[in-house]
């Protein structure tokens, strides 16, 4: 089963309220197993335009971990600080798992 990996663009307004929000999301992501592999606030930008002045990847087992995590109860009390303190992007991707011969 490949991973389940989630990618958030995040422009920043306020960024107390930032810091609200990774305090209130943090035990969401310790009950889901989330792993984040990258927070960058200047992410290089090789081609076209990027969203944001933070990117942040988290990994998850499977892609329903990942989803079961963005659904919980638990990430919907924190999610709603993120909103109110920048514009931000989600997205879910699938991990690539190269064919087996």
């Amino acid at each position: 089963m490949p991973k389940g990996y989630v990618i958030l663009t995040e422009a920043i307004k306020n960024s107390a309220g930032m810091a609200a929000y990774s305090q209130a999301a943090a035990p969401s992501m310790a009950e889901s197993g989330a792993r984040p592999l990258a927070v960058d606030a200047q992410p290089r930008v090789l081609e076209g335009e990027w969203h944001g002045n933070r990117t942040v990847l988290l990994e998850f087992e499977s892609v329903e971990a990942a989803q079961a995590w963005y659904d919980s109860d638990s990430y919907a009390q924190a999610r709603p600080l993120r909103q109110a303190a920048a514009e931000s992007n989600a997205v879910l991707l699938s991990g690539f798992e190269p064919p087996r011969d």
